[in-house]
């Protein structure tokens, strides 16, 4: 009898190890999923486009000096200054501006390093017919002239033996970006003077 009671005592430890062996720890509870959180905008930024806008007051309104040196990758010698032309009937035109930048001491306004001038017209048809004027007249006397992208427009780089120079027009205005040799380097002054264009034809964002 008293082995009997010996005997299940020693099953029910043998039991209970077993149990205790086979018991599975609780499993700690998964971090629930982070949600990210959406912030909206406080501001859209805005990316300047070339319109056909009105004729700018002054050059300061067209291309500020500070960036022109940006551009030609050099602070230009000398001053800079600005001539406002007249309405001229004969020619369809309505408007225009020139704008010289680098123009050494002591000499005369046409020495500028670059000049940038836009003209409008009272048509497209006008514009770009003063265009084809200008690239005749410089193919005639021997100039090179080959077509570049200007912005999403196309313009017409101008090789001669004094200057470089890109023309083209955006609706009822022309552009002319010129730069005299040695200012740019030959490989750069294609995308310097189409960047240089594409200022001129870029409103300030307000």
């Amino acid at each position: 009898m008293g082995g009997a009671v010996k005997y299940s005592v020693g099953l029910a430890l043998v039991a209970g190890v077993l149990v205790a062996g086979c018991a599975v720890e609780p499993r700690s509870a998964a971090p629930p999923p982070q949600i990210p959180t959406i912030v909206a905008p406080t501001s859209v930024t805005r990316v300047p486009v070339m319109a056909d806008r009105p004729l700018p007051a002054g050059c300061d309104e067209i291309i500020p000096g500070d960036q022109v040196n940006q551009a030609v990758g050099q602070e230009l010698p000398g001053s800079g200054q600005e001539i406002v032309g007249v309405p001229e009937e004969s020619l369809g035109r309505t408007g225009k501006i020139d704008c010289y930048y680098g123009i050494p001491p002591g000499r005369p306004i046409a020495a500028a390093l670059v000049i940038v001038g836009l003209a409008t017209y009272e048509d497209e048809l006008t514009a770009r017919g003063r265009v084809t004027e200008s690239i005749e007249v410089e193919r005639s006397e021997g100039a090179q002239i080959s077509d570049v992208e200007v912005g999403r427009q196309r313009g017409n780089l101008v090789v001669n033996g004094q200057e470089r120079l890109l023309i083209g027009s955006l609706g009822k205005t022309t552009f002319v970006v010129r730069a005299k040799i040695g200012v740019l380097p030959e490989d750069k002054v294609g995308p310097v003077l189409a960047g240089l264009a594409v200022q001129t034809m870029t409103a300030p964002i307000s």
